[in-house]
């Protein structure tokens, strides 16, 4: 079962929107369509309606990153556990397109679409990937980039539980940004201390006098 894979379902569907931009990527059926990507047989299903209630689980599972992201492991869980009640997943045995060297199928475990609609059938995937990404790496490697105003979803996947950003494109312009705010201050300093300096040598020529 490409778990891993499914994961990523949960992480394309929140990132559709940018909170602190005021910007949406989901406002039709044909976004709706692209999040699906090679699921083009789950995707021919959408219609309007699902631009609605997709934006309705965004919303719930950008709480989940952000409990997570947050520190709150419980909620987290809890948050998704509630999903995944509602949009129960069915699995399946599967062995199209693998084959072994015998030309046996090589069985493995699918996510069986039986959902009642696209988000329906969206939403299971994306919270077992997530539930199966938690569970196996752990709840902090949920995460939000630090990059304001990106503010992104991410999964964590280093070795070192190191990541805080949601690509190289946002940690560059966070360090960019770090490193700007140290020259402003140091620049501040020496200009406060050159001040300092100057007031100390008047009062010293006041004082000669």
């Amino acid at each position: 079962m490409e778990l891993a894979y499914y994961s990523d379902f949960a992480v394309r569907l929140v990132n559709t929107e940018q909170p602190e931009r005021g910007g949406d990527g989901l406002t039709s059926v044909e976004a709706v369509r692209d999040l699906f990507g090679p699921a083009q047989q789950a995707a021919r299903r959408a219609t309007d309606s699902d631009v609605t209630r997709l934006r309705a689980v965004r919303s719930r599972l950008r709480a989940v990153f952000e409990a997570a992201d947050g520190g709150d492991e419980v909620l987290a869980v809890d948050l998704l556990n509630a999903l995944m009640m509602e949009f129960p997943v069915s699995p399946q045995i599967s062995g199209h397109e693998f084959r072994d060297d015998d030309g046996r199928p090589k069985w493995h475990l699918h996510i069986a679409d039986h959902a009642a609609n696209a988000t329906a059938g969206y939403t299971a995937t994306a919270c077992m990937g997530l539930a199966f990404h938690l569970t196996e790496l752990g709840v902090d490697r949920l995460g939000i980039c630090e990059a304001r105003p990106c503010r992104n979803a991410y999964l964590d996947t280093s070795t070192n539980r190191s990541r805080r950003y949601c690509s190289d494109r946002c940690a560059t312009r966070a360090n960019v940004a770090a490193y700007r705010a140290r020259k402003r201050l140091e620049s501040d300093r020496s200009a406060r201390t050159g001040r300092t300096a100057e007031t100390a040598q008047e009062s010293s020529a006041l004082g000669d006098r």
